[in-house]
């Protein structure tokens, strides 16, 4: 273990005191002001600020601040490696692969699909700032094909859900998230019918921010109260413009209305706690944070899928439900589709395709070498096929290594 991680520690909230260096807040950047996730505790107006928000462990840096009293307090090194082990042993509980069509034959179907869903909400989001209604017969079309082809194969239309750019954010991750639900619903077996309505919910779980200004929704900086309050109220916005859209169902309005409220009950609007929030509410929440994790914005960079699956794993014992989270990595696997991996050889990959009874061993797409820093010939390689030698043995960055993943992932 390097001295650094020895010197960055996850502590309980009561833990905390003026003098201490936040290294990080843990917990999504959509539930706290801040503009960094790194500053130092000043004063008691600083710490009242960090215990009003609801989380209960964050991260010290002890070479930037006080330190934590006693040696009880983990590691990030430790934490990591924890969950990581968690995280295998979730998705080492063997499922039925469904049969599904070829990637190659639904890429290109999915990529139409992807732009046109773009299209039809952005043109229903400016829609309602201009104050017209949703008319649902326009959008239920759109929801139809995604969970088509997510149940023909999801590896080709999930991983453009990280093709994003700041100034379109807001309904991209509406379709994203659209996405991510029909994949988590099939993955609980739900009926098709009811799969339909989460995922309507997922695509217009953020339509009350058209009625947020954007130079809010944009801020690069700190928000004010007044500001975070008002990105807050998107969800009672958006609860009151789907409550008048004619065909609207609850389970749609349940995955709008509730996708910010928590687990523990520190969520909003309405603070409601465990059983009290929905399965739809539950399951929207999970799926609205992965998505914002693994998007870059003005004061956000995003982190890899498998770094953010582990993060939600770390907040489900308080901010989500446990057993749904662990559902999710399945559903998903440990190195989602469009992840950039390390394999063994010490080339990165690609993940192409997902064994379904075996997400740790996907298909993947071999691109560049890490130690001679150069690209390679593109080449397909199926890890669980007999034979392959090759393994996954983590998860990079694509920043980190100038790898542009709009290349390779479809755009």
């Amino acid at each position: 273990m390097s001295n650094i991680a020895q010197q960055i520690k996850k502590v309980p909230l009561e833990a905390l005191r003026v003098g201490m260096y936040i290294h990080d807040i843990n917990c999504s950047w959509m539930d706290h002001p801040f503009t960094t996730n790194r500053f130092e505790i000043t004063d008691d107006k600083r710490l009242a600020e960090i215990r009003s928000l609801g989380m209960r462990e964050v991260y010290i840096d002890t070479r930037k601040g006080l330190d934590v009293a006693g040696d009880d307090a983990p590691t990030q090194e430790e934490v990591a490696r924890s969950i990581e082990a968690d995280m295998v042993a979730i998705v080492q509980t063997p499922e039925e692969e469904p049969r599904r069509v070829e990637l190659r034959q639904e890429i290109e179907r999915a990529r139409k699909l992807h732009t046109e869903a773009n299209q039809v909400v952005k043109g229903m989001l400016n829609d309602v700032r201009l104050g017209k209604q949703i008319e649902l017969e326009q959008v239920e079309p759109m929801v139809e094909n995604m969970v088509d082809s997510i149940f023909r194969n999801q590896d080709a239309l999930l991983p453009l859900g990280r093709l994003k750019d700041h100034d379109n954010y807001t309904f991209q991750h509406s379709v994203s998230v659209c996405a991510l639900l029909v994949s988590f619903a099939r993955s609980l077996k739900l009926e098709r019918a009811l799969i339909k309505e989460i995922a309507l919910g997922g695509l217009l779980h953020d339509v009350g921010k058209a009625k947020v200004p954007d130079d809010i929704l944009n801020k690069p900086a700190k928000l004010t109260e007044a500001e975070f309050a008002k990105m807050k109220s998107h969800v009672v916005q958006s609860i009151v413009i789907l409550q008048n859209t004619p065909g609207i169902s609850q389970v749609a309005l349940d995955v709008a209305g509730q996708h910010h409220e928590r687990h523990d009950g520190s969520g909003y609007p309405n603070k409601l706690k465990g059983e009290g929030i929905s399965l739809y509410g539950r399951m929207g929440a999970i799926v609205d944070v992965y998505d914002a994790l693994t998007s870059d914005r003005v004061y956000h960079k995003g982190m890899s899928p498998t770094a953010a699956l582990g993060r939600l794993l770390e907040w489900s014992g308080f901010h989500f439900d446990p057993a749904l989270v662990k559902s999710f990595i399945r559903s998903v696997g440990i190195y989602p589709t469009g992840t950039l991996v390390r394999l063994e050889s010490g080339r990165l990959a690609l993940v192409m395709e997902q064994h379904e009874a075996n997400s740790l061993q996907p298909v993947v797409k071999v691109i560049y070498h890490a130690e001679h820093r150069r690209y390679l010939p593109p080449e397909d390689l199926d890890l669980s096929r007999h034979g392959c030698t090759d393994r996954v043995v983590g998860h990079e960055e694509f920043e980190a290594w100038g790898i542009d993943p709009k290349r390779w992932l479809g755009a």
